[in-house]
């Protein structure tokens, strides 16, 4: 079951603090702890629990759900200094805290043993508020990690997450790609753009990328490519390169070069 949910002091504060033009809701859970719950005017159902349906004519109305049901989390926009008011359902798959003013990490996440994706998109987190996320154990099963538009000076080691597939650390101020040579071979998605990298380096081991975007960043030299044999798409606009050199790569289908130094098209021939 999916439903946007922040817990609230009490009842009647639902209505003060709904964004306009959104269905909100007063959910009072089983432990009695009252929560606002966004309800599309669509059916929504989770494999365990009967149907829900919000209610048009009505501003407020009253659900009780059960908490472990919940899968998905999304409090995007809340602009939460924390997570302190926020009860995290024991079953997440996704939780996604984009656009809040989270500086710090909070450590019940890592104890989420079914979160599958995670973004932190959009906070305040610098180096070392992110770092213990190199100790989260138990989340051996999660598959996106959403770190963009941050305050990262470098890659955060991420080496503990073995069936990582999407790794995105863009809009942050990371001066080298050292550390991920840390990473999961298993990426198939890697975006660091709009950073200050000047090599492509640490990154040959990661043989099932199929998207590399390494666009805005301080590249002069296109390298390291030739392990990339599943590569479909090459992000490399607004950089310094001065010459093609795709390394041999014949997979690739789009490429973006954009807003560099190249004097020529040669070496886009495979």
């Amino acid at each position: 079951m999916s439903f946007l949910l922040h817990k609230m002091p009490c009842i009647h504060q639902v209505k003060n603090k709904a964004p306009e033009n959104r269905n909100y809701s007063t959910a009072r859970l089983v432990d009695g702890s009252c929560w606002r719950l966004h309800l599309p005017k669509k059916k929504m159902q989770s494999q365990n629990e009967p149907l829900v349906e919000a209610n048009p004519d009505q501003d407020d109305q009253t659900v009780e759900i059960n908490l472990s049901s919940i899968t998905s989390l999304d409090l995007t926009s809340f602009q939460l200094p924390d997570l302190d008011s926020v009860e995290l359902p024991p079953n997440l798959i996704y939780l996604d805290l984009t656009t809040n003013r989270l500086s710090k990490l909070d450590s019940r996440i890592a104890n989420l043993i079914n979160l599958r994706k995670l973004s932190f998109r959009q906070n305040l987190f610098n180096d070392a508020a992110i770092e213990p996320i190199s100790s989260w154990e138990s989340l051996t099963g999660l598959e996106e990690l959403i770190l963009r538009d941050n305050k990262l000076t470098k890659i955060p080691d991420v080496g503990i997450f073995k069936k990582l597939l999407v790794f995105d650390v863009s809009f942050n101020e990371i001066t080298s790609l050292q550390g991920l040579s840390k990473a999961s071979s298993t990426i198939k998605e890697l975006y660091v753009s709009k950073n200050e990298v000047t090599k492509m380096e640490e990154i040959d081991h990661l043989h099932e990328l199929q998207i590399l975007e390494l666009g805005s960043n301080r590249l002069r030299v296109m390298e390291n490519l030739q392990n990339f044999t599943k590569l479909q798409e090459l992000w490399l606009g607004r950089n310094r390169i001065k010459v093609i050199n795709l390394c041999g790569l014949s997979c690739i289908k789009k490429i973006s070069l954009q807003s560099n130094r190249l004097t020529s098209m040669i070496g886009l021939e495979v």
